[in-house]
């Protein structure tokens, strides 16, 4: 049996697959760019814009990159490319890790602040509905149910 080839393959895919490696698949390769000094191109499969644009802008923000951006080859390729041109003092692979890094710590903080924040505010629900419980049945007043 022949291997599925999603980019030609004009049979309705299964949703999952557009996001799950197949086996033997790397998430991210890197190929460097000969004409360009100190300059490499991502590729990272199963991906669209929502990483390519977070990343590149990322990047751009750390001091020894000159140049980073990215694209998607097409709509229907879960495909983004990405390419980073440092300034020498460290190579695009290092810059490009460097940032991996920095975004899982920034969004494993986010995600710790988020289940605290939903932790206390589960526990304000049920003090109120432990006082409301308390208060007796919503709806009476105190004065003969008027």
């Amino acid at each position: 049996m022949a291997a599925a080839n999603y980019k030609h393959d004009n049979t309705v895919e299964r949703s999952f697959e557009l996001f799950v490696l197949q086996e033997g698949e790397k998430k991210i390769t890197e190929k460097v760019v000969s004409g360009m000094s100190n300059c490499s191109d991502f590729l990272l499969l199963k991906e669209d814009h929502t990483l390519g644009n977070l990343l590149s802008a990322y990047l751009r923000m750390a001091p020894h990159v000159m140049f980073a951006a990215y694209k998607i080859g097409h709509p229907n390729v879960p495909e983004v490319l990405i390419r980073v041109q440092t300034d020498g003092s460290i190579t695009p692979r290092e810059a490009f890790l460097t940032t991996l890094k920095q975004l899982v710590a920034l969004y494993g903080q986010l995600g710790r602040e988020f289940q605290k924040e939903l932790a206390l505010r589960k526990y304000a629900d049920q003090s109120e509905n432990a006082a409301a419980d308390a208060a007796g049945p919503s709806g009476t007043s105190g004065q003969n149910g008027i």
